[in-house]
This record gives structure tokens, C-alpha cells and sequence, in this order.
């Protein structure tokens, strides 16, 4: 194994740096940026994301589900960083431990901003905010990872650095549940729901400035053993996000405020996500990802991203599906809401 140090980096030329996925949502922007740094990048993945691979990327095929099939496809290869986009459980870190464990200098595993506690005793929400969400077991789950990884420096020292994104997006993903579904009602002049009074404070990051964070830890060995979030400096109440998107799609927003408890009652399947996430003010000190990445700044206002966003839905219309049973169950909601 070599030694992960900048200098050895210098001196022997581009660091090598293995994706497991490398083709979601976020990453799929830190892809190209990490190529156009001189990174010399390979995608462990099935091959099935519509997003496709950047130019200059190396792909192998190969389950992170299956061991075996990764062994086979790794076989051959050494590598100075790995990172793994879609770990979720301690199983799946249990499966890069025997994987790559004494194989590589940095392993990198992408948790999530919702481990913090929640909701925040104080803002904004630093490194150093304890992890505790007693709402969300997907939240509960990347809390339980980090906590593996590091046992695993302190007994071994595995070399690990966590980086937790909040509410990333590209200009496939609106910012809200029920999708293109809510844009429709509101370019058809319907009302849509908006979660509480709509007052509380979110963070929405362009995945294209997380991705300048993202590039400079990877091969920086001051990163060991240290945890990230990497997020905008530009926080908006969730009714500024609704009357933006709208914007973009040419209409004015309609809004009905409703409390997440009520939303839970017509979709309970979002309600762990709202109480344990997004119905919480979330404002994020980013000075340790800049301290590190001076180079680090986000660029894109959500006014920018939201435009984005409409022209992309709106350049295939294939893009804008309707769930009809989401839209009559949100009409069924505001009647009851109107009653009540």
C-alpha cells in the first residue's frame, strides 16, 4: 500500500481514486471536477445510472452487493482513495472493512447532515454537533456507520473521512416530496402543501459546488479521521423555495401551510423524512471544509438552480410524471384541511 501523504502524491504522480457509484446525484458532479484535477478515476458500478460516465473515467463493473464480483473486478488494482457513494448501513461499511481494509490510504464514506442532532439545541450546526436523530432510521443507520468507522481508526486505524452532505441536488431532483406532481398543480393553479407555517430555515446545494468541497479532501491527508459537511452559505425558508420554483415555472405558488404530523396522516411514508428532517431549520457552519479547501465557495443562488431544474423537466416531457394517486390524495388533504 502506499502511503497516502501529499507529498508521495507529488512525487508519484495522480492519485488513483476508486468511485463505488460514482454516477448519483452528487456525485456524478464530483466525477468530472475530480478528472479535470488530474485524478485518475475509476467507477465500480452495474452500469445502470441514465446519467452516464464522464469522459476520462475507467469503468468496472461490479456489485457492491456481491464481494465476490468486486474482488474480481479490483483484481489487479491498487488504490490511494476509495469512496463509496452508497453505503447505508453498518452491513454495507462491514463489507468495505473487508474489502479494503490495510489496501488503501483514504476510504471515504458519505454519510448525511440528518445524523445531526435533531432538531439543533443550537445553530449554526457545526462538526462538532452531537449525532442524534431519534426520528429517522435512515439517519440512525449513517450514525451507526460512522460510529464503525471509527472504532475501526481506533483500534486499527483505518483511515477514514466522513463527509455529510445536506439537501444536495442536480437539475433532475425538485426539493420536495411528491416531485413533478406539485409543479403540475401548480401550473394548473391548484394549491400545494408546504410543511408547517413554511418559516423554518433549509439549506439546498448545488451539486456542482458541492462537488469543489467534495474533490479538494480526496488524496488530503489532514482529512484522516475527520468529519465533513459540505453545504451552501444560502439558507431560504421552505415558502422562499416553493415561491422560487414557481417562479421558474412561470405561475405564482398557492400555498397551504399543513403540519408535518397532518401530511403524515395522508403519507406516512414521508412523514420519518419531515420530522426527522426537513420540518427542522438547518444552518451549517462551513468553516472546516474552507479551512481545508480554501478553494471551496458555493456559486449557485437557488433561484439559478431552480430555473435549471424547470428547463430540464420542461426540455422532455417524458421527465414530467404525474402520480395521479399523490395529486388526489393532496386534494383530499386540503378538502379535509378546509373542513377542519
Amino acid at each position: 500500500m502506499r502511503v497516502l501523504t501529499l507529498g508521495s502524491i507529488r512525487q508519484n504522480g495522480a492519485v488513483k481514486v476508486l468511485f463505488i457509484g460514482g454516477t448519483g446525484i452528487i456525485s456524478s458532479a464530483c466525477s468530472p471536477l475530480a478528472i479535470s484535477k488530474g485524478i485518475d478515476l475509476y467507477l465500480l458500478n452495474r452500469g445502470q445510472s441514465h446519467r452516464g460516465v464522464p469522459a476520462g473515467a475507467k469503468v468496472l463493473n461490479g456489485d457492491i452487493r456481491d464481494p465476490e464480483s468486486v474482488r474480481k473486478a479490483l483484481e489487479g488494482h491498487q488504490f490511494d482513495v476509495v469512496v463509496n457513494w452508497i453505503a447505508f448501513t453498518p452491513e454495507h461499511i462491514q463489507t468495505d472493512l473487508d474489502l479494503f481494509e490495510g489496501k488503501v490510504g483514504q476510504y471515504i464514506f458519505i454519510s448525511s447532515a440528518s445524523a445531526y442532532q435533531t432538531p439543533a439545541s443550537f445553530l449554526p450546526i457545526t462538526e462538532s454537533t452531537v449525532l442524534d436523530n431519534p426520528y429517522w432510521q435512515y439517519s440512525r443507520n449513517k450514525i451507526a456507520c460512522e460510529e464503525m468507522l471509527v472504532e475501526a481508526y481506533r483500534t486499527r486505524k483505518f483511515p477514514y473521512t466522513i463527509v455529510r452532505p445536506s439537501h444536495t441536488y442536480d437539475r433532475s431532483l425538485l426539493p420536495f416530496e411528491g416531485g413533478w406532481t406539485v409543479v403540475n398543480r401548480m401550473r394548473q393553479g391548484k394549491p400545494v402543501i408546504v410543511l408547517g407555517d413554511g418559516t423554518s430555515i433549509w439549506t439546498l446545494t448545488h451539486h456542482s459546488d458541492f462537488a469543489k468541497g467534495f474533490v479538494g479532501l480526496l488524496g488530503n491527508s489532514r482529512a484522516t479521521a475527520e468529519a465533513f459537511h459540505i453545504t451552501s452559505d444560502e439558507w431560504l425558508t421552505w415558502n422562499q423555495i416553493y415561491d422560487q420554483i414557481a417562479a421558474a415555472a412561470g405561475v405564482e405558488a398557492k400555498k397551504i401551510h399543513v403540519p408535518s404530523e397532518v401530511i403524515g396522516r395522508f403519507f406516512p411514508d414521508w412523514l420519518p423524512g419531515l420530522i426527522g428532517d426537513k420540518s427542522n431549520s438547518s444552518i451549517f457552519d462551513n468553516s472546516k471544509i474552507k479551512k481545508l479547501v480554501p478553494d471551496f465557495q458555493c456559486t449557485v443562488p437557488f433561484s439559478h438552480g431552480a430555473r435549471e431544474i424547470i428547463s430540464w423537466f420542461d426540455e422532455d416531457s417524458s421527465r414530467q410524471r404525474v402520480d395521479s394517486d399523490v395529486d388526489a390524495c393532496m386534494d383530499r388533504m386540503i378538502e379535509w384541511i378546509q373542513r377542519a
